[in-house]
């Protein structure tokens, strides 16, 4: 598993590669402390898993900055962490196709569980999206809510049909981007269906959601 991480913020940029390297001892991890610096990085190399990245840092405005990682490497997740927890911001992010955003006044054990939560494909959406008012949220923000609100599932782990499919592709090894055109939906919203097996089914990774599911006879073992 490979990481890139980037702070401005030397002792912070510290803290997390802590964080990081004592739940995955065998990670490698490359950092920054500034958007030249993850340009340079990866115009070299974009094999990593996941960028873990401040917003307001040297070397380029943020929005740019965001948008430019995403036009380099269209499928590498990026979570933004930042001290910064605005409403509109959180939008223009999730609008640029971030898989997570959360506050650096967030637990470890929370941050972590956004991170296991992107690296098995799903989306991190805090709490507080869904808590703003609905009267002007951008159409990324509002495509989250109502994706959210129309795969709820029920308490004794009843899925619905689309989440029953997502499933299925996940246990034929399916990327996100295969499933999506499988399904014929968008890449996001196969994020969102894996967000909420995992939520779920109480798992953290594809392999533990396949697995619980034929436990509890969602799936056949054949399928």
């Amino acid at each position: 598993m490979k990481f890139l991480i980037a702070d401005d913020h030397e002792l912070f940029l510290q803290g997390l590669e802590f964080i990081l390297r004592k739940e995955y001892p065998q990670a490698e991890i490359t950092s920054a402390k500034n958007y030249t610096e993850i340009f340079a990085i990866l115009e070299k190399s974009k094999d990593f898993d996941l960028i873990l990245t401040d917003l307001a840092m040297p070397g380029a405005d943020w929005l740019e900055a965001i948008g430019k990682i995403h036009k380099l490497c269209p499928d590498l997740p990026i979570i933004i962490i930042s001290a910064v927890f605005e409403r509109e911001i959180l939008q223009k992010t999730y609008d640029l196709g971030v898989s997570g955003y959360v506050s650096k006044a967030f637990p470890n054990n929370l941050i972590i569980g956004a991170i296991n939560l992107v690296l098995a494909g799903g989306v991190y959406i805090p709490p507080e999206i869904l808590q703003m008012s609905v009267a002007s949220p951008s159409a990324a923000v509002q495509k989250l809510v109502k994706d959210l609100n129309q795969t709820q599932v029920k308490s004794d782990k009843n899925l619905t049909p689309r989440q029953t499919d997502v499933l299925r592709c996940m246990a034929e090894g399916l990327s996100n981007k295969q499933i999506a055109y499988k399904l014929s939906v968008s890449e996001g919203t196969v994020k969102i269906h894996i967000t909420l097996l995992m939520r779920t089914l109480e798992v953290t990774n594809r392999t533990a959601a396949v697995r619980k599911a034929v436990q509890l006879g969602l799936l056949k073992e054949d399928e």
